[in-house]
């Protein structure tokens, strides 16, 4: 069941008060009353049924796009699409409503903080027109929260009236706490945010940017760790994947490459004792194993204090080194011949460009956020949800993390194309 009566209101600046530019382009546009069921089954359903806003354009928009600003800011870790996500929001504020100043600010909110002084670049068609080729994000990232305050501050220097926050889990409280700030000075200026999560964990967007890219890539180092598995007697592959605390990557992986005997993920523990004796069994009888393992698995396994980053994330602990010396004094102590390739294709995956599937998925998420700001919605993010676009309020998608459930459909096909036992 879903939560009882969430709060799915997005709020707004104002009445629309101007006609869209859109309608000299297009025939159909979207009514507020449109709203998409959060249920998908007959029993998640409730009486009254939760509903989001259906995404899109508006026939009427509460700016005027010839007198404002819009401005567009990155942060935390590279993902593939974020330039696609640029050059969307930029294409569409550029010819779809006509926006002539749009401010790419640099460096993550840092670059947003007026106290910083770092100089935003003033982004135009022809600058980003082939920024999608490329990995990375043209804006450059950091991480580590700024004063609302002074954020604020660059804005109004700025004119901007709309902001695109693209980011995670902390870059969305970080546009919540803005918002907030905004509402406090009674000031109409739009914060729209664009889900970036290359762990796919943000709740209410079924699948982030980046992650269709990512499992393709991680695809690949399964692939040269099956090969080098099989190339040893008891050869083993061991591969770290991203996922802090989801492991959608390491499962989807894990049922695309189909050689996978193992996929470890943080929502699932497991002991060392349990895992090693599975995995000696595997090489008595196979002679050869392949691991998935997703970066925030096994974490209760190592021993040292907790630190965290600039942003307040808990620093992780090497769990793949963990293990590939875990494993091999295992194999040594039981006079047991075993070959290890350890492979860690993290930083590779996450700033290659987008593949096909993902850029598409881009151009899509940075249009509804436009059509989104430019009609006076602020504090929300842009969802997909029972293959819709959505509205969903930033508050709502911060409140908790989307993780694997161990009964899902998803782990019982990665128990059943790794044959792992369901407890280790």
């Amino acid at each position: 069941m879903q939560d009882a009566s969430p709060n799915t209101q997005i709020p707004l600046l104002g009445s629309a008060r101007f006609q869209s530019p859109l309608l000299n382009q297009r025939d159909v546009f979207v009514e507020d009353s449109s709203r998409v069921l959060l249920a998908s089954t007959l029993d998640e359903l409730q009486d009254p049924p939760a509903t989001f806003e259906l995404a899109g354009p508006r026939r009427a928009i509460f700016f005027n796009p010839a007198e404002i600003a819009c401005g567009i800011v990155t942060c935390g870790g590279l993902c593939p699409g974020l330039n696609d996500v640029i050059r969307s929001v930029v294409m569409t504020l550029s010819y779809g409503y006509g926006v002539k100043r749009i401010y790419g600010f640099r460096y993550g909110y840092a670059g947003l903080a007026a106290s910083q002084g770092i100089e935003p670049l003033l982004l135009t068609p022809e600058m980003v027109r082939d920024i999608h080729d490329d990995g990375g994000t043209l804006l450059g990232s950091s991480r580590g929260p700024q004063e609302p305050a002074d954020m604020v501050l660059r804005l109004e220097q700025l004119g901007v009236k709309v902001l695109f926050a693209v980011g995670g889990d902390g870059t969305l409280r970080g546009a919540l706490a803005l918002t907030q700030e905004l509402k406090r000075r009674n000031l109409e200026i739009s914060v729209i945010g664009i889900p970036k999560t290359i762990d796919n964990d943000i709740e209410w967007i079924e699948r982030s940017f980046g992650v269709a890219t990512a499992v393709e890539e991680a695809t690949r180092a399964l692939e040269a760790a099956h090969a080098e598995a099989r190339g040893a007697y008891n050869g083993i592959g061991l591969v770290k994947l991203m996922g802090r605390h989801s492991g959608f990557i390491t499962a989807h992986a894990t049922l695309a490459n189909a050689d996978v005997n193992f996929c470890l993920v943080p929502e699932v523990p497991f002991t060392l004792e349990g895992f090693l004796a599975a995995l000696e069994k595997r090489l008595r009888s196979r002679h050869h194993a392949v691991i998935a393992l997703a970066e925030g698995a096994g974490q209760d396994l190592i021993e040292g204090e907790l630190t965290t980053d600039a942003s307040g994330n808990v620093k992780l602990k090497d769990i793949g080194l963990f293990l590939k010396e875990a494993i091999a004094r295992h194999f040594e102590h039981k006079g047991l011949e075993a070959t290890i390739k350890y492979i860690d294709p993290s930083y590779i995956i996450r700033s290659v460009p987008a593949n096909a599937v993902d850029s598409e998925y881009c151009l899509a998420l940075g249009q509804h956020a436009v059509h989104a700001g430019m009609s006076g919605r602020t504090g929300m993010m842009v969802g997909y949800w029972n293959q819709h676009f959505t509205h969903v309020p930033i508050a709502m998608a911060t409140q908790k993390r989307k993780q694997i459930d161990p009964q899902s459909e998803l782990w019982q096909q990665v128990l059943g194309a790794t044959g792992q036992p369901r407890g280790m």
